[in-house]
């Protein structure tokens, strides 16, 4: 199938050619005919499958065979962070530019003046996050009872979010009568159940395995203490040379306190989570793509929606406690057939984890040792004496031992006192 068989106008067609799309991927050639045929759809796809321009695409060309330049707006798409939401609406205003189609994004954590200024000009799709759709329209500076098409993408970040509530709210504000399309990588039982909710005979479209990661990214895992994590990583950053990277951490003080011993080590690295604002995301993101910054330390939610093309390595440095997160995790590197490298270190605490995902999988994932750091690997001959490394006692010179077995001693007297 090629994109001149989608009923999509020719200056669609131009644009999407221009984007690099040759034929349309597996989710667009099932999604963008559903859509010009006026179904709903719940579609399960992973990052990276030309997801959101299965979307954008037919949208565009509904909307635009109408009366455009309507005050208000006739499309609503939501998304769970600032960051989707702007590839979002980037994707969408490459194509509306062609046929006089209007998008604007709106998002929190940033000043709402100008975003208000924007929508009284009148749009035809907009594009936002739940809190600050629903912040605009409590103060009716936004009019969505002209809403004929409703897109929710990535339904299952949005729910992990906590955005439950405000997904009814904007339920309760647009049309009964709609066309509205659910997108997730998860088919969880609240999916099922919001899908039920919102989905009028719905075209169930499935395109990839939900439990695989792509073949085209090598998984290594590297055993490791967690207190030589850090020690490991920076191994890893120098002897590869790396210079653009991924790195996974659980938390927002985990990811800048990581951040910070790498910048100490003189490596270009930076941290991106929900606590840093809107213009520090967005120019951290310019930098990494740009190569000004070579390690992005992020959050799961930071990173949900970043669109980096040809990323070669993602890290875990912290294993993900929900199996399916380490897919989204690994599948922001090999995007579109290229290769990656998705590297885990795990540590004996975090074992449990790794048994989930391996799972999942249904497939072991290769294990690597990286000599003097990782569990079991060999000591080299510069490390003078790991203390309880059978290897290491075995080559380190017999004074240093009995130093060390005389501080022991020591310190257990001084214990008693």
């Amino acid at each position: 199938m090629s994109f001149d068989d989608l009923g999509l106008r020719a200056e669609l067609l131009k644009a999407a050619k221009s984007k690099g799309y040759t034929t349309p991927t597996p989710i667009q050639a099932r999604v963008i005919p559903a859509i010009l045929a006026g179904r709903d759809i719940l579609a399960r796809a992973q990052t990276g499958t030309g997801k959101t321009d299965a979307f954008a695409l037919p949208l565009v060309e509904l909307l635009s065979q109408g009366n455009p330049h309507r005050r208000h707006p006739r499309a609503l798409i939501l998304a769970p962070t600032r960051e989707l939401a702007l590839q979002v609406g980037d994707s969408i205003k490459a194509y509306g530019r062609r046929v006089s189609i209007r998008c604007s994004v709106v998002y929190g954590g940033v000043n709402i003046d100008p975003q208000i200024d924007r929508l009284k000009r009148g749009i035809d799709i907009l594009v936002a996050t739940p809190g600050r759709l629903l912040d605009l329209a409590g103060h009716r500076d936004v009019n969505l009872s002209r809403i004929a098409f409703l897109v929710f993408d990535e339904a299952d970040r949005m729910l992990d979010l906590g955005f439950s509530r405000e997904i009814s709210e904007v339920l309760a504000l647009v049309p009964e009568d709609r066309r509205t399309m659910l997108f997730s990588a998860t088919y969880t039982r609240q999916i099922r159940e919001l899908a039920q909710k919102m989905l009028t005979e719905p075209e169930y479209i499935e395109v990839t395995p939900g439990h695989t990661a792509a073949e085209s990214i090598v998984q290594k895992i590297h055993l490791v203490n967690k207190s030589h994590k850090r020690d490991l990583i920076i191994h890893l950053i120098r002897q590869g040379r790396w210079r653009q990277v991924l790195v996974f951490v659980r938390t927002k003080f985990g990811a800048n306190k990581l951040t910070e011993k790498l910048v100490e080590k003189g490596i270009l690295a930076e941290a991106l989570h929900g606590n840093k604002s809107q213009s520090f995301r967005t120019r951290t993101l310019n930098d990494f793509k740009n190569g000004l910054i070579h390690i992005l330390v992020a959050t799961d939610v930071a990173a949900r929606g970043l669109d980096i093309s040809n990323l070669p390595q993602v890290v875990n440095y912290d294993m993900p406690q929900v199996p399916e997160d380490y897919i989204h995790r690994i599948g922001r590197t090999g995007r579109a057939g290229a290769g990656g490298i998705a590297i885990s270190l795990v540590s004996p605490e975090e074992r449990g984890y790794l048994k989930a995902i391996e799972g999942l999988l249904k497939e072991k994932i290769p294990r690597e040792d990286v000599s003097g750091f990782t569990i079991g690997g060999k000591v080299p001959d510069f490390v003078l004496l790991r203390p309880n490394n059978p290897s290491s006692e075995k080559k380190a010179d017999k004074a240093i031992l009995e130093m060390v077995k005389q501080r022991k001693i020591s310190k257990q007297r001084g214990n008693l006192k």
